[in-house]
């Protein structure tokens, strides 16, 4: 046997074909335990003529559960096969003759998705983010995870059933009423809708400050109890209001306003009670959950704290217990009142832009809207 070994030599033969090397394959997920199962196809590119792409070529192998491929081309070849050369060697036994084959190193990965056609894939690209995710908890996620996706595919079903229902009785409504009266009724509720967040309205007023009466913004009560709170604002001098808009501590419309209070005493001392109370009334819009018992500090009256919560927020049940909210009509009620009272600071004309800012405000707001208001032979325009 050791004079066979000796005697025994090689001889180099190139590709064991016309220009096909010998295919050496590795798995990358395993070892192959039994050859005889493995089904090969090696596919060429068309273009042979091209010497870029003549040499490339695309290894399939079946099995009963998986399919693999590799290929020799692309960001996914193997790096080794560039930098090194491979051979494969026969030996005959009997003869002692080795031949030796150029050869080429695949690596063999699983086609996890191989009846994907172009057209699902475009499809699948296409979807949302959320429908992709719906996807990954049919197939890999929880039980719980599947639970609440079916409850949510549910719910889909049934508000598309109630809005196709809604919308069949809303034609039938159409059809027996007709447009015309349809619109009449909506702009009814539009202004009713309005009203509820206005102070209330005298529209067979003889003058301006009857319509939105100040009695029913501050009664004599409140407007009493602002006299202490408001003191600040009377004898203010010019240089605390450049401190105070530095420092922010009112809204612009309130501190351009103390620019100009009236030289008359009781004139003087009107202006700066409303005004302490519409900056009040703006710093408490901007409250979502009303949690302390004095929402506006100490320094504010407990009748007006206490009008505050009644008439400007709601009340709501959660975690157990009962909370003021300050809801969006809330909200839209406290600029109704805030607007009433600025008319009434301003004798009835006043650019509601500095007001639109300080309570941040939309354009499109309905009660920015202008609304002529007559009353005996005057007429004058509110912007609400």
């Amino acid at each position: 046997m050791a004079a066979a070994a000796a005697a025994a030599t090689w001889r180099y033969r190139g590709d064991p074909e016309a220009e096909q090397p010998a295919l050496l394959v590795q798995f990358s997920n395993g070892r192959l335990r039994r050859a005889d199962d493995m089904h090969f196809t090696v596919y060429r590119d068309r273009d042979s003529a091209n010497p870029r792409k003549r040499h490339r070529r695309i290894l399939v192998s079946e099995t009963e559960r998986l399919s693999y491929v590799g290929n020799n081309f692309g960001s996914g070849v193997m790096k080794c096969n560039s930098l090194c050369r491979y051979f494969v060697g026969v030996l005959d036994k009997d003869s002692g003759q080795m031949e030796v084959y150029n050869a080429e190193l695949f690596n063999m990965q699983p086609l996890l998705s191989d009846n994907l056609i172009a057209d699902e894939t475009e499809d699948y690209q296409n979807k949302s983010y959320r429908e992709k995710m719906d996807l990954c908890i049919e197939a890999f996620g929880t039980s719980k995870q599947k639970r609440a996706l079916n409850s949510r595919r549910m719910n889909a079903v049934g508000s598309d059933i109630l809005n196709t229902a809604v919308t069949k009785a809303a034609a039938n409504i159409i059809d027996a009423r007709g447009i015309t009266a349809l619109i009449q009724d909506v702009a009814q509720d539009d202004v009713q809708n309005i009203s509820i967040f206005l102070p209330p309205c005298h529209e067979d007023a003889d003058k301006p400050e009857n319509v939105y009466k100040f009695e029913d913004i501050l009664s004599p009560g409140e407007y009493e109890a602002l006299r202490v709170p408001a003191a600040v604002f009377i004898n203010i001098t010019p240089e605390e209001i450049i401190k105070k808009t530095e420092e922010k501590s009112h809204c612009s419309f309130v501190l351009e306003e103390l620019k100009f209070l009236p030289l008359d005493e009781k004139s003087r001392d009107h202006k700066a009670r409303c005004l302490w109370f519409l900056d009040i009334l703006i710093k408490f819009s901007f409250l979502k959950v009303i949690k302390k018992k004095h929402p506006m500090g100490p320094e504010c009256p407990h009748i007006i704290s206490r009008k505050l919560m009644k008439n400007f927020t709601s009340l709501t049940y959660n975690n157990g217990s009962v909370q003021n909210l300050i809801s969006a009509s809330m909200k839209a009620k406290i600029t109704a009142y805030v607007i009433a009272l600025a008319l009434h600071i301003n004798n009835f004309q006043t650019d509601l832009t500095v007001l639109q800012n300080d309570m941040k405000l939309q354009e499109s707001s309905k009660l920015f809207r202008k609304k002529p208001c007559c009353f005996g032979g005057l007429t004058c325009t509110f912007c609400f």
